[in-house]
């Protein structure tokens, strides 16, 4: 099978549905790609491509189609350049990189300018290339590629000078013209000064230089596209237009072609077209820009510098120069740089960023920090563990740009429609022109020129385009800021679609580290001593259990002391002598094995496994010494997160593969519903297809690397993402603090954005719909009412202002379930007191 590789290109010039629809169709046929996905919203494309190279066939795909790849250059720092094998070296390395469009290396100054495609290369890589054959880079000045958000800001503040401009030059051609119209002594002050003539030139002049002025983009744009045979929206604005320039420019200039009744000029309706429809253009620029504002947020965490220690110096570095096993120094109150072990000193951390939990983690020699968490009052020194693109940080952002550029199963409805939405239209355009000569009143041409430019220029394909990726992009926005990733863009869409949620027991219901909770001995015995005999047979093992009864001990203050001749007996127990006596260890089983009876603490054992605790017997010397128990603690939060699941209507079900007894006792205590109890890791996927009986859907969620099959099975996996990596790998959604109300949350981000779309679609198809038929007049015969060119251009553009406004609101989503200290206070488990 060939390897593939996935880029992301960011794309210019798309302005609707259609443009989406053209990319992804050019990029699909090209050989060699496969799997794209063209996101309106964010202007991106993401593509797997099976060799490198396939990457400059995508781009000349993208330039002749008139939908060029934005490009970035920086300028890098090359060091131990000394001659011209070196120049070619580095101008080899660089220019290898795929995505790398051209390289100057000079040699004098010592540097690399790269031009390269936004999105397909990160400077980490460039510098990383150069680094790899000897030629250590680091860039020459703050030339980080231009943020989304800031470009958006820029195409606004560009937008708003053009309708300023074009403003300005329209105020003078609505007045002249419509002033005559609406007002009588206006329009007899006009006949008896300038006259009729001159001030239809005067409004020639003004529109001619709105048009091509500030307007001039949906010409140079619609016109090729049109010509092309794959017209877009510049293409509807174009024709509109330019029919009503062109006829005014002939009923001025050339006045004899046209029958007198019909003399007349639209130069203000092309001109307020214009305007309007940069306004409106201007208004979505904005509203993109904040769409954005998640991935901006995450990226302002990451850390610029660092302070590395070298040979006994502190130095700042550049944070893409860092490598693995690099000594950094962070300051009180700064960011962490990268993630890494601490070698030295102690501080509180704020881990508020990954785990959404606000209380601070206490750090010393041998914890793990995390790139962008906030150091507190200490001096921490820490080795590096990953850097660059490794770092959590930098995961979690790739995460959410991947989501945020997905396409979803609903989407696809759109993708039909739009592909032949603006060739229908135009065809409607023409009917209508057609229908009005036919069987129009006087003045006949009049009416069609305005119903068909009004059918041109009222259509909608960017409200149409728009609605499903800017609720996504908000959507999984604000699920990150809640500490909910998902990784797969179609799980927002899954999630909103299932009906139980099951869950692992160990480390997604309970935390996942037993704790001793019950002590009980026969009459005669001392408890203490029984204790510390019991925790030196278990110190000698690793089992969790065994660590939980020698943390137990710890706790109490009782000294542990040493055991010999220690023996495993799989599936029954442990044994060893300790100061001169024969301990075992083990369950039921395994004292009738050995003939030792029980029956003085069968019925506490039974009582313990009835209250969720697995009961293990301890004999001395051949005889009953104790019963003692171990349990899981359910984590706080549990219980609250499952009434919430259920009063959004899931049913709550529970696959563990502890014993039935345990599991029931959990599920009683935090209200699940269903229990499948006593499975191995492949049982967990045959439970899965009994929950789905009926064509339900199922989101399962764990934490362990023996979660992992079911989490890539369920029609939904959710991970905790305090939990392993394989099982991260292996779900849709991660969950990066560690309880179930983050499911809560996915959940209730998932619903409402999913409604969110389905209000965008219903406003956008519905707009057109209905305005269409309105547009070509379908309400004169009866009303005498045929709409405004002027109107339809402005309520296209509120079109689309309405469904990006309507996306926003999706930042105001607030966290199904409010964390507070009592809740999310770090566990100290090995300092719980076991029961006397």
């Amino acid at each position: 099978m060939t390897d593939t590789s996935q880029t992301t290109l960011s794309i210019e010039g798309m302005t609707c549905a259609s443009c989406v629809g053209r990319v992804e169709k050019a990029l699909a046929g090209l050989d060699g790609v496969s799997e794209v996905a063209v996101n309106l919203a964010s202007e991106t494309a993401r593509l797997s491509l099976d060799d490198p190279s396939r990457l400059t066939d995508a781009t000349q795909a993208l330039a002749s189609l008139g939908y060029p790849a934005r490009t970035s250059k920086v300028t890098l720092n090359i060091a131990s350049m000394s001659c011209a094998s070196c120049v070619g070296r580095v101008d080899k390395a660089l220019a290898d990189v795929p995505g790398v469009l051209s390289v100057n290396v000079n040699l004098a100054a010592e540097t690399a300018t790269v031009e390269y495609l936004e999105g397909a290369v990160s400077l980490g890589d460039l510098m990383a290339a150069s680094a790899a054959i000897g030629y250590p880079a680091e860039i020459a000045e703050a030339q980080a590629s231009q943020s989304r958000v800031a470009r958006k800001a820029e195409e606004a503040d560009g937008l708003r000078r053009s309708v300023l401009l074009a403003g300005i030059l329209t105020l003078p051609v609505f007045i002249l013209e419509m002033g005559s119209h609406l007002v009588p002594a206006f329009h007899h002050m006009v006949m008896t000064t300038i006259g009729l003539q001159t001030s239809w030139i005067i409004q020639f002049v003004l529109a001619t230089l709105v048009l091509f002025g500030p307007g001039r983009h949906f010409y140079t744009k619609g016109f090729p596209a049109l010509f092309k045979g794959a017209p877009d929206m510049n293409s509807l604005v174009a024709v509109g237009t330019g029919a009503a320039w062109g006829y005014s420019v002939v009923a001025t200039f050339l006045p004899g072609l046209l029958p007198e009744g019909v003399r007349a000029v639209y130069f203000e309706a092309a001109a307020v077209i214009v305007v309007l429809i940069l306004i409106g253009r201007w208004l979505e620029a904005r509203a993109k820009g904040r769409t954005g504002a998640a991935i901006q947020a995450l990226l302002g965490l990451q850390v610029r510098t660092a302070r590395v220690i070298r040979g006994g110096e502190t130095v700042e570095v550049d944070v893409d120069a860092l490598a693995v096993g690099d000594v950094i120094l962070v300051r009180p109150g700064e960011r962490i740089p990268v993630d890494g072990e601490v070698t030295e000193g102690s501080s509180n951390v704020d881990e508020s960023m990954i785990t959404g939990e606000p209380v601070p983690v206490q750090k010393a020699a041998g914890a793990a920090v995390t790139g962008g968490t906030v150091n507190g009052t200490g001096s921490l020194t820490f080795k590096a563990a990953r850097v660059g693109s490794d770092t959590t940080l930098a995961q979690i952002i790739r995460m959410v740009e991947e989501a945020q550029g997905a396409k979803l199963p609903i989407q696809g409805l759109v993708d039909r429609v739009t592909l032949w939405f603006v060739p229908a239209v135009m065809m409607l355009s023409a009917l209508t022109v057609a229908v009005w000569l036919l069987v129009g009143p006087d003045p006949a041409l009049t009416f069609a020129l305005v119903a068909g430019v009004s059918v041109l220029i009222i259509a909608c394909p960017c409200a149409m385009g728009l609605a499903t990726p800017t609720s996504i992009m908000m959507g999984t926005g604000r699920a990150a800021e809640m500490g909910v990733l998902f990784r797969k863009g179609d799980a927002l869409q899954a999630l909103s679609e299932v009906d139980v949620i099951a869950l692992d027991k160990t480390g997604t219901v309970t935390e996942g580290q037993p704790s001793l909770t019950d002590l009980v001995t026969t009459d005669g015995l001392d408890r203490d001593r029984v204790l510390s005999m019991i925790a030196a047979v278990e110190a000698q093992s690793e089992h969790p259990i065994a660590e939980a009864i020698v943390r137990g001990s710890w706790a109490e203050g009782i000294a542990i002391p040493s055991a010999t001749g220690f023996r495993s007996i799989t599936g029954y127990g442990v044994a060893a002598t300790v100061e001169g006596q024969e301990v075992m260890v083990g369950a039921d089983r395994y004292m009738s094995r050995e003939g030792i009876e029980i029956a003085a603490l069968v019925e506490t054992e039974a009582e313990l496994a009835e209250r969720g605790r697995t009961a293990l017997y301890a004999a001395i010397d051949g005889k009953l010494a104790a019963v003692i128990a171990v349990a899981d603690p359910v984590k706080p939060a549990s219980q609250e997160a499952i009434a919430a699941l259920h009063a959004r209507g899931f049913k709550v079900a529970m696959i563990t593969g502890d014993k039935r007894e345990t599991a029931e006792a959990i599920a009683r205590e935090t209200g699940i519903d269903h229990v499948i109890a006593g499975v191995l890791p492949d049982g967990k996927v045959a439970a899965l297809d009994d929950l789905r009986a009926g064509d339900r859907k199922i989101a399962f969620v764990g934490d362990g690397i023996n979660d992992a099959p079911a989490l890539a099975h369920a029609d939904v996996g959710i991970a905790i993402g305090t939990g392993t990596d394989v099982a991260i790998e292996s779900a849709d959604v991660v969950l990066m603090s560690g309880d179930l109300r983050g499911v809560v949350n996915a959940v209730e981000v998932s619903r409402r954005t999913m409604s969110n779309i389905r209000q965008n679609l219903v406003w956008a198809f519905g707009y057109n719909v209905a305005l269409i038929p309105v547009a070509a007049g379908v309400l004169y015969p009866a009303f005498g009412l045929l709409l405004s060119p002027v109107f339809a251009a402005g309520a296209m553009a509120l079109s689309s202002v309405s469904v990006l406004t309507n996306a926003l609101r999706l930042r105001r989503i607030a966290p199904a379930l409010r964390e507070d200290r009592d809740v999310t206070a770090p566990r100290i488990s090995a300092q719980t007191q076991p029961a006397e």
